[in-house]
């Protein structure tokens, strides 16, 4: 028998599986599952199930008689989610397992169907008794990778809480309006005639806030390019850029071109901006947000850390070189938007913070070659984590001759901004997922290339 809830377990289960055991991103994999049950539906039990993977699974292998590695993926992908909806849904328990049951059979584990049955009947039975032992680890009860939570208590040690119960909230939906073309008064104005609730950023000049998330094409002018979705967070990085009428711009690992539409919005189109990245298929997505949005930049396809791109040349936007600002927005662990992509903590190995480490100081250090003197760079990632943002423009500093960091406070000040609760570091400025300012966890150091003679 099926219907919509065995149905929706089922996609979810292949999902989690492909996560789970397969390394692949959540939204990989959904794209993958997609028109098999109702996207909406399995997408919220996939994130869920991943946001409290590392609590759930502890808790049902506590139940299982046989080694839980002996469990198909698919059918542990079953539990998990059956898990989810029983601790985190409004579903009746009961319709939960024998949806579950079900899905069982739908998956080709028929076999299996009494196992899925007994083992969350008694789920139910147990639940308060059994997630109080789990509990009480913190770690666990927080649901984070134990390396994760240890960096956050070393990095943050009187916040790391707050960061980790942020994890696991939902994000917030942010929109930023193209105040070159409305100002943000009139467009809420335009949200509230759509029936949309809104409010304006208390500190991000173009940032508006919605109570609720809402699809992107019931938006008032979105379909126009006069309103994008990005975090207030990822907001700073054009004003902190502070490109002017007339300057030549890079924007490094420019995908998926929210920051590279914003850089043109505050220069009112009068910049030369390169946008380059080096997958093609993630530079599509500059492309269409260009195109929607009506702006121009010259796209490029190349690995930044050598300026060379697949047949080993240098692009003609970039062998030019003289930039007069450039932004780098850098690969990294992603630890700061774990709450929009809770399948990082399941993802992501404390070795690969190394790893990223050392691709962003080679990052940094061939951009340098194209900065003009007088320019400035921006470095920024989306990262929590001191080893990929400070340390690193630590390292930078050491290695390079003729740069000087801009202190954090001045940084901030010629933008005119004050962002609530942003932690000044020794070379830049840290935003914590969840803070005073309500953005996903972002870095942002700026070096000025010194002109000749001045130092």
């Amino acid at each position: 028998m099926s219907d919509a809830r065995t149905d929706v377990l089922a996609s979810a289960a292949r999902v989690l599986a492909a996560v789970i055991d397969q390394g692949a991103s959540a939204d990989a994999a959904l794209a993958r599952e997609a028109g098999s049950a109702p996207a909406s539906a399995v997408r919220a039990v996939v994130l869920g199930s991943v946001r409290w993977y590392l609590r759930l699974w502890p808790a049902l292998a506590g139940l299982l008689d046989r080694k839980a590695g002996q469990l198909a993926p698919e059918l542990r992908g079953l539990l998990v989610a059956a898990a989810h909806q029983v601790e985190y849904s409004r579903n009746p328990a009961q319709l939960t397992v024998n949806a579950a049951v079900n899905a069982a059979r739908k998956l080709g584990q028929a076999r299996a169907a009494g196992l899925v049955n007994a083992l969350l009947r008694r789920l139910v039975r147990e639940r308060e008794t059994l997630f109080a032992g789990i509990d009480a680890d913190p770690v666990v009860a927080a649901a984070h990778p134990r390396w994760l939570a240890a960096a956050l208590h070393r990095a943050w040690p009187g916040q790391a809480a707050a960061v980790m119960a942020a994890n696991n909230g939902h994000p917030p939906m942010t929109l930023r309006v193209d105040l070159s073309r409305i100002d943000r008064e009139a467009y809420l104005g335009r949200l509230a005639a759509a029936g949309i609730d809104a409010q304006p950023s208390a500190w991000a000049p173009a940032g508006v806030g919605l109570s609720a998330p809402v699809p992107v094409d019931a938006l008032p002018d979105f379909d126009r390019g006069w309103v994008s979705v990005q975090d207030g967070g990822a907001q700073l990085a054009a004003p902190l850029l502070d490109v002017r009428p007339g300057m030549r711009v890079l924007d490094a690992c420019a995908a998926p071109g929210g920051k590279a539409v914003h850089i043109l919005e505050r220069a009112g189109g009068d910049c030369e901006l390169v946008a380059a990245d080096a997958d093609a298929a993630r530079l599509q997505r500059v492309r269409d947000n260009l195109q929607r949005c009506q702006r121009h930049a010259a796209l490029v396809v190349a690995d930044l850390r050598s300026g060379r791109a697949a047949d080993g040349t240098v692009p003609d936007g970039l062998a030019r070189g003289g930039f007069d600002r450039i932004l780098l927005d850098a690969p990294c662990s992603a630890t700061g938007v774990i709450r929009r992509h809770p399948d990082i903590r399941l993802l992501r190995r404390e070795t690969d913070i190394a790893t990223f480490a050392a691709t962003q100081l080679a990052l940094l250090d061939y951009t340098l070659t194209l900065l003009a003197p007088g320019g400035r760079l921006l470095y920024c990632t989306c990262s929590v984590l001191p080893q990929e943002n400070d340390e690193v423009i630590g390292r930078f500093l050491g290695g390079a001759r003729g740069v000087r960091v801009v202190p954090p406070a001045q940084l901030l000040a010629d933008a005119g901004l004050s962002v609530p609760g942003a932690e000044v570091c020794s070379h830049g400025l840290q935003l914590l997922p969840g803070g005073k300012a309500g953005t996903d966890g972002f870095y942002y150091a700026c070096v000025h290339k010194d002109t000749p003679g001045t130092h």
